[in-house]
């Protein structure tokens, strides 16, 4: 069993290398993998790389409505296994449907970043441990989808709790504690999600954090508020993996290592729609997955491959995941060379003013 797994994560990291060293060749082969499934849909019966535009979510609502009526074929290659909320971060929440493909490439993904910190420092036993579970909740509402009633709820829930064993850590508490609690997003709701994590975990020997940068400060501070201590007083965390917000290294990793110890702090580019990107070394960025998602930025030369971006270049980041062709996320992303990426922001007039300026002040140092 030890064998099997270490050869899974071999060959997960290394698919991913290979991606790096050739991300010309590898997004070709899979821009072919990708065009065969969008041309057996409705949606992508045309679809071709040459001419396709790109589509936001609001693009995509009519076709997953007839998702949702039972038609998956208008829209995906595969029946959805269930359906996911994002947290609206751009305005209201958006509701996306998981597919089994969608979920492979997902955990593939979404376990780089922690077995390739594993494999670099001490190999599996780093591994070892409980991982302090601050998703959110996965039983949000309820929908009719296919003829029948889906409970649903926020994608960090819900994938949590689908896959609770990813690269091996074992979630404190399960998401079906979390969930059994019925809790919104209020304030008084978190606090009862807080203490719950809290009281789960304070015995145990948790030795990561994974999870959205702002919840896990949030957490940190209810437990010194109500309890009188940091995180870094009750756990000696090897590593703190830190998601979904820009400018992760420059405005959340100090407060996180204050908080929680000082222990690297890894950086996942993650979202709803899939697991983009990780911190793969001591730079402050991170790497594409360009073996499971087709990478394109809408810069103000036109689409562009994102490898061919060169330093500095900048733009809205459009990803081809199995489920949705040229997609716009609602990302702005820099380059910063050798495969290298930072987003900085969403895709917001105030933000890209906002990089404008300080390219315009700064552009010349860099």
């Amino acid at each position: 069993m030890l064998a099997d797994a270490l050869r899974r994560i071999t060959d997960n990291l290394e698919s991913m290398r290979r991606g790096l060293e050739a991300p010309a060749g590898v997004q070709e082969e899979l821009k072919g993998k990708l065009e065969k499934g969008y041309r057996s849909t409705e949606h992508g019966g045309d679809f071709d790389w040459v001419s396709s535009p790109c589509v936001s979510y609001a693009d995509l609502e009519p076709w997953l409505e007839r998702v949702r009526g039972g038609d998956h074929g208008a829209l995906l290659t595969e029946e959805p296994i269930t359906w996911v909320m994002t947290r609206g971060t751009t305005g209201r929440s958006k509701v996306i449907p998981v597919t089994r493909g969608h979920m492979d490439a997902l955990v593939r993904g979404g376990s780089r970043a922690v077995i390739n910190f594993a494999m670099g420092h001490g190999g599996l036993e780093t591994l070892a441990g409980g991982v302090l579970n601050l998703q959110f909740p996965s039983n949000m509402r309820v929908m009719e989808a296919g003829g029948r009633e889906i409970v649903y709820g926020f994608s960090s829930g819900t994938y949590a709790r689908l896959n609770p064993m990813m690269a091996g850590l074992r979630l404190v508490p399960r998401q079906e504690e979390v969930d059994a609690l019925e809790t919104g997003l209020s304030v008084g709701d978190w606090e009862r999600r807080y203490e719950l994590i809290y009281q789960r975990a304070r015995g145990e020997d948790v030795v990561t954090v994974m999870g959205v940068a702002p919840v896990q400060t949030g957490f940190a501070r209810y437990v010194k508020k109500r309890h009188g201590v940091w995180p870094r007083d009750l756990w000696g965390l090897r590593v703190i993996y830190t998601t979904s917000v820009a400018k992760i290294q420059s405005r959340y990793a100090p407060l996180l290592r204050n908080m929680y110890g000082d222990a690297p702090v890894v950086e996942m580019y993650t979202a709803t729609e899939g697991a983009f990107g990780q911190q793969v070394d001591a730079l402050p960025y991170w790497v594409p997955n360009y073996d499971l998602y087709v990478y394109e930025v809408k810069t103000r030369r036109g689409l562009k491959p994102m490898h061919e971006l060169r330093r500095g270049e900048w733009g809205r980041v459009v990803v081809s995941t199995p489920m949705f062709p040229r997609y716009m996320i609602g990302d702005l992303v820099e380059a910063m060379g050798g495969n290298y990426f930072r987003v900085f922001g969403r895709d917001r007039p105030m933000v890209e003013l906002e990089h404008r300026l300080f390219r315009a002040a700064f552009g010349w140092f860099l």
